[in-house]
């Protein structure tokens, strides 16, 4: 009797540690797992994640490691560039060669493709790890408080995508019956993206599968979105009915790589600022002026609702790889431009290595990497990121501040950002000459990148040549 009263102690004693353990598990993921909020997006920087030149071994794991640096630096999105394998066929070499047309072996290896011409919507590229890696990933940045969207292809697939022979009538073909790559609607040409197969929108069953796929991910991996590769050439409806049954398994930030506000109808939450980051380039070469930049601004009250979002940018994967870096094209300007970023409405975008002030064009079909070392430039985007997290004068989304143009000359870009109690003076002499200017404020104002108490009597101010400041109201 003794003996079987002990085993039912020790069965009811497992029981209840195994309850236990079931409890803190649940309660540990409901804390880790919140969903994406208003409040997140409001006071958000984004990351763009481009694992392969992340690091020297260009791996999940490596990249997971360095989430809390991000999260000192603001990061409340990390938009993790395409997971998924690359395809074989017709791998790109270089922009106009494929690794097929190279006979050394080695001289082949050493070029990995495009990480748009995707092989399985549904598996794990193996340079980078496993599937188990890229949870991990994930279940890192929710621990830091930080959100996680992958990068997908709709448009198109690789050459060696399962669909190209189970479901050729999946995807475009020309009067011979041939899969073709993108084409050009303007001009009836080839875009060049030789290395990807154009995907046919007019058939249903194609949409069904590529639903399926990308609900796949927020199951299996509790991904937290996704940004949508050339979102403007995907039907808007196709979107709408996507983000609808996103959201039936959970709330979705969706980005689209287009400017088209009625993508943000339904579908999306941010688009990118493409025409703003031109006038950045065209403010930084003298090309435009404060006048261009505030009629900029005024514009995107008529075309953006009051929830919508832009993504601003000094640089990402395209425009560092294929139009520059930062010194090539804000030669003595990006600190300038990159407050400018994250003061003016949107949301302020970090690509991988711009926080170690990286000045060269990362490679785009081959193994690069980024510099680690931490410098004034990281510096400075730990101070914007924390005035963008902490300040409610540069909220944006559906409570957004208000932003008042301030007149100060074709040279100068000045306004002011205000909610509530709060606000945030952003002036800036884009000119190369010295400039005295007028600016409204008055009272006590903390010269936040000098971190010094200042007292703005309303009177006029001067600025050197290609600098800025960023005053706080105390």
């Amino acid at each position: 009797m003794k003996k079987i009263f002990l085993l039912l102690t020790v069965a009811l004693f497992f029981a209840c540690k195994e309850e236990q353990k079931q409890v803190e598990t649940e309660a540990k993921q409901e804390d880790t797992f919140k969903p994406i909020t208003d409040a997140d997006i409001e006071s958000g920087v984004i990351y763009e994640a481009n694992i392969r030149q992340y690091s020297p071994e260009g791996t999940f794991n490596a990249f997971t490691k360095d989430i809390p640096v991000l999260k000192d630096l603001g990061v409340k999105v990390i938009w993790v560039m395409p997971i998924n394998p690359i395809s074989e066929v017709k791998r790109k070499a270089t922009d106009g060669q494929f690794t097929s047309d190279i006979e050394d072996e080695k001289e082949r290896a050493k070029y990995l493709g495009s990480y748009y011409s995707v092989s399985d919507y549904k598996a794990i590229n193996p340079e980078f790890g496993n599937l188990e890696d890229f949870k991990n990933l994930v279940d890192t940045a929710h621990d830091n408080g930080i959100y996680v969207i992958v990068d997908w292809v709709p448009n198109h697939t690789g050459w060696d995508h399962p669909w190209i022979t189970a479901h050729p009538d999946w995807y475009t073909q020309n009067e011979k019956g041939e899969i073709i790559d993108p084409i050009n609607p303007d001009t009836g040409e080839s875009w060049g993206w030789t290395d990807v197969a154009d995907l046919n929108y007019d058939n249903m069953d194609m949409r069904k599968e590529m639903l399926n796929d990308l609900k796949y991910w927020l199951t299996e991996a509790n991904i937290d979105g996704y940004r949508m590769d050339v979102a403007h050439k995907v039907p808007k409806e196709f979107f709408d009915e996507v983000t609808k049954e996103l959201k039936q398994i959970k709330p979705v930030f969706m980005l689209a790589e287009a400017e088209q506000p009625e993508l943000l109808e339904k579908a999306f939450d941010m688009q990118y600022a493409w025409e703003g980051h031109h006038l950045l380039n065209e403010l930084a070469k003298g090309e435009k002026n404060a006048d261009d930049f505030q009629a900029y601004i005024k514009k995107q009250d008529t075309v953006l609702q009051d929830d919508d979002i832009n993504m601003n940018f000094v640089t990402n994967h395209d425009e560092n790889s294929w139009a520059g870096t930062l010194k090539e094209r804000m030669p003595n300007k990006k600190e300038l431009f990159t407050a400018l970023t994250y003061t003016m409405p949107g949301m302020p975008l970090i690509y991988s290595g711009q926080e170690y002030d990286l000045d060269h064009r990362l490679l785009f079909f081959e193994k690069d990497s980024i510099p680690k070392t931490k410098g004034d430039y990281f510096t400075l985007l730990q101070r914007l990121g924390e005035l963008k997290n902490t300040n409610s004068a540069l909220n944006g989304g559906k409570d957004a501040a208000a932003y008042n143009a301030i007149d100060a000359g074709s040279n100068v870009i000045a306004f002011s950002r205000t909610k509530g109690d709060d606000e945030v003076v952003f002036i800036a002499n884009i000119s190369n000459e010295s400039v005295i200017t007028n600016l409204p404020q008055k009272g006590s104002y903390l010269d936040y990148i000098a971190n010094q108490p200042t007292e703005l009597k309303g009177d006029a101010i001067e600025l050197a040549p290609n600098t800025y400041k960023i005053y706080v109201k105390q």
